[in-house]
C-alpha cells in the first residue's frame, strides 16, 4: 500500500511538473515544500523526481532564452535538458510570448473560437505550442464541399473545404498558378518516380530495396512533406499509410494533405513526433530539413527519428543541402552517429545561384536502423 502511495504521488507531481511549464504557468510559480517520499519509493525513481524539481526550479526562475541559462546552468540540471527545454515540445518557450499566447487565449467562452491561423503558427515555430482553447468552437467553412476526392491525386481540390480569410490566395487555382511548386500534385508525383541524377531514389526503387531486403514498409512519416504527395503516392500504389508533418505558412498545407483523405500532423520540426517507439518503418526528411535549422534541433529530431523507427526501419534524407564544408564536418557526422547502415549516399553540388553563392551541395542518402545495438 505505501509503495503504491508513493508511486501516485510521483506520476501526480510529473503531471504537476509538466503542466507549470505549460501556457498555465506565463508569469511566477508558488514554490511549495517538497513532500516527503516515503521510504519504500525506489531511489531511481527519487533522483528522476529531484531532476524534473531542479529543472522547473531553474526554468521558472529564469528567462530560458537567456544565454547564461544554457550555459551556466545549475548543477542540479543536466546542460542537455536545458537546452532541449528551450526547443522541445514542453511549452517553456511560451515564456518568452507573453503578449502573443495573451492574445491567443483571449476568447470568448462558448461561442466561435478566433480564427487566428497565423498568430497560431508564429507561437508554434517559435517553440510554444499551447494547450487548445477548451471552451470554444473551431471555426469550419461557412459551406462544406459536397463530395470529398476518393483519390489522393483528384483533378481539383474543393475550395469549399478550406477557410481562406487569412490568406492572399483564396483558392487552390490560385495556389497552383502562384505556387506551382508546392501545388502541383501531379509535377510532385512525378519528381518522386523518375530519376535524372544520383540525387534521385525513386519511390519504386525504395520499395524494391526494400523487398530484396526482406523489410516490410507498412507505416512511415514525411517530416515537412507540404500537401502530402509522397504520402499520397506511398498509399495509392503501396497501401502503406504516412503521416505528413506540415505547417500553413501563407497557404493551407493541413487542409490540402486532409483533402486528399490522408493524415496532416500540425507540428514543426522541433516537435516530439506524436507516435509511440519503435513503430514506424520509415521516416522520410524532405527538402523542409536543411542547413537553415539550427545544429541542436536537428540532432534532437535525428534522435527522434530514431525513437519512433523499429529496428530494421530506414531514414531516407531527401535533398538535405548545406555548405560542403559544413556536410563533412558538422552534419555528416551527425548523422553518422545514428551508426545506421548505408543503403545510399549521394552527394552533388547545387547549382542553383544561391548554391553556387554559398558552396552549397545535395545530399540524398538512405540509411537502415541496425536490427540491434550494442
Amino acid at each position: 500500500m505505501g509503495f503504491t502511495m508513493g508511486l501516485n504521488m510521483i506520476l501526480l507531481l510529473v503531471m504537476v511538473a509538466t503542466n507549470i511549464l505549460s501556457l498555465y504557468h506565463l508569469s511566477s510559480t508558488v514554490q511549495s515544500p517538497k513532500p516527503p517520499l516515503p521510504s519504500t519509493v525506489p531511489d531511481h525513481l527519487i533522483r528522476q523526481l529531484n531532476t524534473i524539481r531542479a529543472t522547473i526550479n531553474h526554468l521558472t526562475r529564469h528567462n530560458p532564452s537567456s544565454a547564461a541559462s544554457v550555459t551556466k546552468p545549475t548543477s542540479a540540471v543536466p546542460q542537455d535538458l536545458i537546452l532541449h527545454s528551450q526547443i522541445g515540445p514542453i511549452a517553456s518557450s511560451c515564456h518568452n510570448h507573453p503578449d502573443l499566447l495573451h492574445k491567443y487565449m483571449d476568447y470568448t467562452p462558448f461561442s466561435t473560437c478566433p480564427f487566428d491561423p497565423d498568430l497560431q503558427e508564429t507561437l508554434i515555430l517559435n517553440g510554444c505550442h499551447p494547450l487548445p482553447r477548451r471552451r470554444c468552437f473551431s471555426k469550419t467553412p461557412a459551406k462544406q464541399p459536397s463530395s470529398l476526392p476518393l483519390t489522393p491525386f483528384p483533378t481539383s481540390l474543393p475550395d469549399s473545404g478550406v477557410v481562406w480569410n487569412k490568406y492572399s490566395c483564396k483558392s487552390f487555382t490560385c495556389l497552383l498558378q502562384n505556387n506551382p511548386t508546392g501545388f502541383d500534385l501531379n509535377a510532385q508525383r512525378a519528381s518522386l518516380l523518375k530519376y535524372t541524377s544520383e540525387l534521385d531514389l525513386p519511390i519504386p526503387q525504395f520499395m524494391q530495396l526494400a523487398k530484396s531486403a526482406n523489410s516490410a514498409v507498412r507505416l512511415g512519416i514525411d517530416i515537412g512533406g507540404g500537401t502530402g504527395t509522397f504520402a499520397a503516392v506511398m498509399k495509392k500504389s503501396y497501401n502503406v499509410t504516412v503521416l505528413t508533418t506540415t505547417m500553413n505558412v501563407n497557404a493551407p498545407y493541413n487542409e490540402a494533405v486532409a483533402l486528399r483523405g490522408l493524415v496532416p500532423l500540425h507540428v514543426p520540426l522541433q516537435q516530439r513526433f506524436p507516435v509511440f517507439d519503435g513503430t514506424m518503418d520509415l521516416v522520410r526528411c524532405g527538402r523542409a530539413v536543411n542547413r537553415w535549422i539550427p545544429v541542436p534541433v536537428l540532432e534532437f529530431m535525428f534522435y527522434d527519428v530514431d525513437r519512433v523507427l523499429r529496428a530494421g526501419g530506414y531514414l531516407w534524407v531527401d535533398r538535405f543541402f548545406s555548405k560542403a564544408v559544413d556536410l563533412e564536418k558538422v552534419y555528416g557526422p551527425l548523422i553518422r552517429k545514428l551508426g545506421y547502415k548505408k543503403v545510399k549516399w549521394a552527394v552533388a553540388n547545387k547549382t542553383d545561384p544561391s548554391g553556387l553563392k554559398h558552396g552549397e551541395v545535395y545530399l540524398t542518402a538512405l540509411l537502415q536502423k541496425p536490427v540491434s545495438k550494442t
